[in-house]
This record gives structure tokens, sequence and C-alpha cells, in this order.
């Protein structure tokens, strides 16, 4: 009765996982999208100048100001946004991992998933 019970958890946790993925990649790119469109909105007749290169603005170098630049309404921060959603879900997922490690108790895929989750983290803060 319990390995049938670990069964169904275990079920049930890659459904929970698999929708995870599908739900985060489709409000991801809903976002991106809806940037896209308020982006060409307002700057789509400008003619691009590629003479002279404009890098990135500061505030988007962080989660932070991608998010405070995203809902002060900034269209490319809405863009940027969805991109750090895209990042976010399989960071998501890891984190997902890790919990089901915890609860079958498997200490050496905890350790390797905390390991792993660790350097997404410390990656995706840009440190």
């Amino acid at each position: 009765m319990s390995a049938n019970r670990s069964n169904l958890s275990e079920r049930q946790f890659e459904i929970l996982v698999g929708n995870l993925l599908r739900y985060g990649v489709i409000i991801a790119t809903a976002v991106v999208f809806i940037g896209g469109v308020f982006y060409l909105i307002n700057h789509g007749n400008e003619a691009p100048n590629y003479e002279i290169f404009r890098g990135e603005p500061p505030y988007f170098s962080s989660p932070e100001g991608v998010a405070t630049a995203a809902f002060s309404g900034r269209r490319r921060g809405i863009i940027q946004l969805g991109l750090l959603l895209l990042i976010i879900t399989p960071v998501a997922r890891v984190a997902f991992s890790l919990l089901a490690f915890i609860r079958q108790r498997d200490s050496l895929y905890i350790i390797i998933t905390i390991i792993v989750l660790l350097g997404l983290l410390i990656s995706l803060s840009g440190n």
C-alpha cells in the first residue's frame, strides 16, 4: 500500500513539474509578446540607427531593476521581465525537485540539487 502511495505522489509530482514548466513558458511568452506589442506600438515606425551603439540601461542588470522597470510600465522592462520569467522557470523546477528529494530523504540527490540550485541562483543574481 505505501509503495502504491509513493508512486502516486511521484506521479503527482511529475504532473506538477510538467505543469510548472508548461505554464511558466506560456506565461513568459505571453509577457514577452505583450511587451513586444506595446514596444512596437510606440517605436514601430522608428528607423534604427546602427551608427551609435547603446547598451542596456543599468537597471536591466538585476532582477529587481527589471521588475521595477516592468511594473512602472516601461515596454522594454516588460519584455525583459518575460525573459526573466523564462529563465526562472527551470530554476523553479530544480527547487521543486529539491523539495521532492527532501521528502524522499535521498541525501545524495539533496546535496547535488542544492549545489545546482545555488549555482543557478548565483548566476541569476549577476554575482
